[in-house]
């Protein structure tokens, strides 16, 4: 069966893939029939096993929805075993030059030989060393879309834990139009007060977290409850 986010994806579409943020199977489900496109399984960041990412990638199959899974690095046997646990596409960090991106390529075809071309293949540009080789690394044929991640990046610029600073932000919508301009396909961390900001500067991978959608939810609730005390 084709891949919904993959075919979005060559369509050019807007695609929102949102991480439940915690292992666990039913949380992971639940997101999934909110609409989103793609359930983000983070093994960089987060706490989640093999086994439970097995789970994971199964409760989002429940709801119709594919999953994306992030290794805890570029290592070809972590690429292959979370493709193995049903995993529908890997978002790899620290892609830092061609070298690196045609290995994750070829990692995914020799891991899927049948249906690599079915799954997602994103390398995460997050390093001014990346941002050197960028032209590069855009001549990498097999990759669907090219993630600028900020928090590393910001770090990388010497502004650790400042993704938001405009210095950073500016960067950031920079590298999305050498991705463009290349015809490939530009991807990045939102948050609700950005999401649109960043859809105009021509990106069209989303990333957000569950606990963002949680927290903004408790806080309208909050509100609400003071204005008729």
């Amino acid at each position: 069966m084709a891949n919904p986010l993959k075919q979005k994806l060559l369509r050019n579409e807007i695609v929102l893939v949102v991480n439940p943020d915690h292992p666990s199977p039913s949380l992971t489900e639940f997101v999934a029939r909110l609409g989103v496109d793609g359930i983000f399984i983070d093994c960089e960041h987060g706490m989640a096993g093999i086994e439970r990412v097995s789970d994971m990638c199964r409760a989002a199959r429940a709801a119709g929805i594919p999953t994306v899974v992030r290794p805890e690095c570029d290592a070809p046997w972590l690429v292959t075993r979370y493709l193995d646990a049903g995993g529908d596409g890997v978002m790899v960090p620290h892609i830092d030059d061609e070298t690196m991106a045609a290995r994750l390529v070829e990692t995914v075809r020799y891991a899927r030989p049948r249906d690599h071309g079915d799954k997602v293949v994103i390398a995460m540009i997050e390093s001014l060393q990346a941002v050197e080789r960028l032209d590069a690394i855009l001549a990498v044929e097999g990759i669907d879309v090219f993630f600028v991640g900020p928090n590393d990046l910001s770090q990388s610029m010497g502004l650790p834990g400042q993704m938001h600073s405009p210095d950073v932000k500016a960067m950031v919508k920079s590298l999305g139009a050498r991705i463009r301009a290349a015809n490939r396909i530009p991807g990045t961390l939102v948050v609700q007060e950005t999401a649109a900001e960043f859809v105009a500067a021509g990106f069209s991978y989303l990333y957000e977290h569950a606990d963002n959608f949680l927290a903004a939810g408790a806080a309208s609730f909050r509100r609400q409850l003071s204005a008729r005390s």
